[in-house]
């Protein structure tokens, strides 16, 4: 596995670090080619976006949904097993196989991203930490940011969001559902700093500085990152024009704590 932390990326290259990033969103339950990213970095930062013919992704195994994501890690097992992360369902198998990449995997530390995104009532952008599954236990999930267009409030002068963060125990038997959506006062269309101070015995998550949730059993053991862009087609209003959500990250990395 790379070296966890320190680690920084600023997208000053012209594409993603191979070393580092997967531009493709879960692969193994479909394949690289229908997972792919719609994506640019330019101007040191990475946009994730979803224009309007972007496949669906899954469509046999999930309801409607299209994703543009990039991940900081992938592991499968073979096609037609069921090893692989985050089913797409319970029972789900393998259809192409992923060689394991360990880009960004930290174990604990102080993790933050500065982005902004735009959103329509049918969409969602996201930061999540999975673990890697190498384990079939070792699978739970630490949200740091994720944010629903309905759940905005754009009222002149004082927007607001509801801002899900928290953990996913998902197949760790270990792990408890301790997940919240606080509403804060902002506007995520401009940027913001997201955050995590990730310790063994607690998690605090922050906006801007300051610490908006604490959760007090985490994971105990390295995780991937996460950072994706969703639009649900089946929330769409008849008529309305298709408008491409974004997340746009200006930078992503983390130190140790001390």
């Amino acid at each position: 596995m790379t070296a966890a932390l320190p680690f920084a990326d600023d997208f000053d290259g012209p594409d993603l670090d191979p070393g580092v990033w997967v531009p493709h969103y879960l692969p193994q339950w479909s394949s690289r080619a229908a997972s792919a990213a719609a994506y640019e970095v330019s101007g040191s930062c990475l946009r994730l976006y979803l224009p309007e013919d972007h496949p669906l992704w899954c469509p046999d195994d999930h309801p409607p949904l299209r994703v543009s994501g990039v991940q900081s890690g992938v592991f499968s097992g073979p096609p037609g097993s069921t090893v692989g992360q985050q089913p797409v369902r319970p029972g789900a198998v393998v259809r192409e196989e992923q060689p394991a990449h360990w880009g960004w995997t930290p174990r604990y530390g102080r993790l933050e991203m500065r982005a902004r995104a735009t959103l329509t009532p049918r969409s969602m952008a996201a930061w999540w930490l999975v673990g890697l599954e190498d384990r079939p236990e070792r699978c739970a999930e630490l949200c740091v940011m994720e944010v629903f267009g309905d759940a905005l409030d754009r009222a002149p002068g004082a927007p607001s969001a509801a801002v899900g963060m928290g953990t996913h125990p998902f197949r760790d038997p270990r792990m408890v559902e301790d997940f919240a959506a606080p509403r804060l006062d902002l506007d995520v269309a401009e940027f913001h700093t997201y955050a995590v101070d990730w310790r063994p015995d607690r998690a605090d998550l922050l906006v801007d500085g300051d610490v908006v949730r604490t959760v007090h059993r985490t994971p105990d053991y390295p995780m991937q990152t996460m950072l994706a862009v969703f639009d649900f087609p089946d929330r769409a209003e008849p008529g309305e024009p298709y408008a491409v959500p974004e997340l746009v990250v200006d930078r992503i990395g983390g130190e140790p704590l001390g």
